[in-house]
């Protein structure tokens, strides 16, 4: 008796816990309400209060009057049914919700006819939110270009003079490929920064790349847009059915985030004949847009920005829907559950319910039977609940260790003489927890749309670059293996050094020797249109030289030949005795010994990419070579390789600078150290070299050999010139320091990612088949 007593009660303690834990039903209440007195709809769309509807064209008080921005809608009658508009502008509203507000969309659109004359340009569009309670979502929304051999350029002058680029490629109507937007089958896509009030977008013809009478009858068109993800999905009758897309497009939703002023909940509080949330509400400060909303306390529903705020619920009202089995009692903001006379239990209908008492069980027995099963119920469920811990973190980890790539790992290591196990260690969760404290803030070196870089300090006081993705998709695990695998063959002084990974985490991690005194790009490059260059012309031919010998060993001297395939300025990294390190190998290739040439997707940064790798998709090292090149004539001349603030035929200054013919012209745009400390012979030599290496033909231009070995020969009758130069290990006596401007490119998570630029210079950024570049 004492044993059926014993599991009688056990049964009923799981039972009791399992009704505890049951939480009440969602309270998902009615949208929010209009002010009184004020119509609650324009046509078929409810404009919820703080909105408010204009009459005859003035504020009558429905809106919220905050003062720093408007909340009203102009109702226009003269549709029918009625149409919502922003203010009085003409933006279109389709849908309000608590946190949200969805408009009609503006595209970019350029059609052309067979022979190249304009038939609709309307090539730029621009909205402007800034003195509106309006951003647009960085979650909900993408930057879309649709077209072949076009691309568009997105700026938000109010993000840090946020600059972005989208390229779309096809060659042929059956390159068209429905559902896809990886940038080379007539879609490319791209993400949004957060906090972006205003923004231009413009479409333009791929004049490099396009060939208008080829492409012309199945590409009349080309658009971009910033729209609703979930609510486009890419078909080619976009492309090839001409104009239809112009309308189509207007009806693809631009979603916005709202909030109310421009105070977080902490500021606003202060102020309380300001503040707006009513009784039982509490704030939320907005997560893209300065304000904060106001949101229902549990157990509450209505409007929580009109008096009275927000009321109380009644859960016991419907008998079919409450959630007591038995007795339903309603309370403030809550309620509670009981069970009948002679019945015991939680009363919950997802619980325990409710159990007939036992009258003839001894109060002792019953006592004795309740402790000894609630302790063995504790000792039990402890001992479940840690062996089920363990072995999910070990089954969670293995999951990890191949979701990121781990098999893939392992067949690489096999595959190469010196793997990574002899050079690379294995880092656990813990120790990289530890050397970024938790990943803490005040560590980042770099950030992007989909991955951060800490900076961190090993147990035996090491510093090193970790680098975490926020994303992770299929296609990026190859690149990550690729990286990891290419680094630790590669042993030269110039080449970026890898320490160790980590891929038992969510996401892969990767850590880096670190590097302290930023990119190359930023030693030349100004900022906010003021010169920051520091770097005199010896140690620009310094860095050339090491750069040109770190690539020469990759292409010749390594195991297995390496094509880096996206050499820039923002991949050369500075230490502190600026000594040239070559990094990001995510788009790298290795090359067999007996192929001249490797058939790839393209991938590549705009203004370094090569022009024949990207007609051919045959990659060679010769496109190391024209990438290089490009580096030169920025060193040269300190000029950004793209910016749309200088004229159309010096936009590329690569380019440019290669149609160059006469000696005089070349001296004009050299940057004025580089003429003034550079010996004429020097710079014409490197500028010589900079040209061979942009030949649009590949068999024309020299090896990465050859151009090491020329640097070489320079800066060794360089550094034999009696004149001490002081700026390679000290640049004009400026401090130097290990905070990176542009950390994306330093420590790139993926090839998908903005950078920002000044106002005045280009900075970019380039999706091509399934990778986006930043420069």
């Amino acid at each position: 008796m004492f044993l059926q007593l014993f599991l009688y009660f056990l049964q009923l303690s799981w039972l009791t816990l399992a009704g505890e834990a049951a939480s009440p039903p969602t309270l998902e209440g009615p949208f929010f309400k209009a002010k009184a007195g004020c119509e609650a709809k324009c046509g078929n769309i409810s404009i919820p209060y703080p909105f408010g509807i204009r009459r005859n064209g003035i504020n009558v008080g429905c809106s919220f009057d905050g003062f720093v921005f408007d909340y009203s809608i102009t109702c226009n009658t003269s549709f029918n049914p009625p149409k919502p508009f922003l203010d009085r502008g003409n933006v279109e509203v389709i849908d309000i919700s608590k946190t949200e507000i969805r408009i009609k969309n503006i595209p970019s659109s350029l059609c052309y006819n067979a022979s190249g004359g304009l038939t609709l340009d309307q090539s730029v569009s621009w909205m402007n939110f800034s003195r509106t309670p309006f951003t647009v979502s960085y979650t909900k929304n993408m930057f879309f270009t649709i077209g072949c051999n076009v691309f568009s350029t997105l700026r938000g002058p109010d993000v840090k003079d946020y600059t972005s680029q989208c390229i779309s490629t096809c060659d042929s109507k059956e390159s068209v490929v429905n559902g896809t937007c990886t940038g080379n089958k007539g879609c490319c896509e791209s993400t949004l920064p957060k906090g972006l009030k205003r923004f231009q977008i413009q479409v333009m013809r791929n004049s490099i790349l396009s060939n208008q009478s080829i492409t012309w009858s199945f590409d009349p068109c080309n658009y971009a847009f910033i729209g609703q993800q979930n609510q486009y999905t890419f078909q080619s009758s976009d492309i090839l059915d001409g104009y239809n897309f112009v309308s189509k497009g207007k009806d693809i939703p631009l979603v916005l985030d709202w909030a109310i002023g421009n105070k977080t909940c902490e500021e606003a509080q202060k102020d309380l004949s300001s503040y707006v949330c009513q009784e039982n509400s509490h704030c939320n400060n907005s997560n893209n847009n300065p304000g904060y909303l106001c949101t229902c306390n549990e157990g509450y529903n209505g409007n929580p920005y009109l008096s009275p705020g927000c009321q109380d619920v009644n859960e016991c009202k419907d008998p079919n829907t409450n959630p007591c089995l038995e007795v339903c009692t309603n309370a403030v903001g809550s309620y509670t559950c009981s069970c009948p006379k002679g019945s015991h239990g939680d009363g919950r209908k997802g619980g325990s319910g409710c159990i007939q008492d036992n009258q003839n069980a001894p109060v002792l027995q019953i006592y004795l039977g309740v402790g000894l099963g609630f302790m063995f119920l504790i000792l039990a469920s402890s001992w479940l609940y840690l062996s089920m811990k363990k072995r999910n973190s070990i089954k969670l980890k293995e999951k990890f260790f191949q979701k990121n790539g781990g098999l893939l790992l392992k067949q690489q290591i096999s595959s190469h003489e010196n793997g990574v196990e002899s050079s690379a260690k294995i880092f656990t969760v813990e120790e990289l927890k530890l050397a970024t404290r938790n990943y803490n803030e005040e560590l980042v070196l770099g950030r992007g749309g989909h991955g951060i870089v800490y900076k961190g300090t090993l147990s035996d006081n090491r510093t090193v670059a970790i680098k975490k993705s926020t994303i992770v998709k299929d296609s990026q695990i190859e690149e990550f293996i690729n990286e990891l695998v290419i680094l630790t063959q590669v042993n030269h002084r110039n080449v970026v050094k890898i320490l160790g990974c980590c891929l038992e985490t969510e996401v892969p991690l990767i850590v880096y020797e670190y590097v302290s005194n930023g990119t190359l790009s930023d030693h030349i490059h100004s900022k906010n249109g003021v010169p920051t260059s520091s770097l005199s012309w010896e140690s620009r031919l310094t860095i050339a030289t090491e750069t040109a010998g770190a690539l020469s060993y990759l292409h010749s001297a390594a195991a297995i030949p390496i094509i880096h395939r996206d050499i820039k300025t923002a991949n050369i990294l500075l230490d502190d005795n600026y000594t040239a390190k070559v990094a990001d190998f995510g788009a790298s290739r290795l090359n067999p010994l007996d192929l001249a040439e490797i058939d790839t997707i393209i991938q590549g940064t705009l203004g370094y990419l090569d022009p024949e790798y990207h007609q051919s998709g045959q990659l060679t090292g010769k496109s190391d070579v024209y990438s290089f090149g490009v580096v030169l004539v920025e060193l040269l001349t300190g000029e950004r390789v793209i910016s749309l603030a200088r004229p159309d035929k010096r936009m590329n200054i690569a380019m440019y600078f290669h149609s160059l013919k006469e000696e005089k012209d070349i001296f004009e745009v050299l940057e004025a150290r580089v003429a003034t400390e550079g010996k004429h012979e020097e710079v014409l030599a490197v500028s010589n070299l900079a040209n061979r290496c942009l030949n649009v033909k590949g068999d024309d231009r020299p090896t990465m050999k050859q151009v090491a070995m020329e640097l070489e020969s320079l800066l060794r009758v360089k550094l034999s010139a009696p004149v001490p130069n002081p700026y390679r290990h000290k640049q004009n006596h400026e401090e130097q320091t290990g905070i990176i401007s542009e950390p994306l490119d330093l420590y790139p998570v993926s090839l998908n990612s903005y950078t920002a630029g000044d106002s005045s210079l280009f900075s970019t950024e380039v999706t091509m088949s399934t990778g986006n570049v930043s420069p």
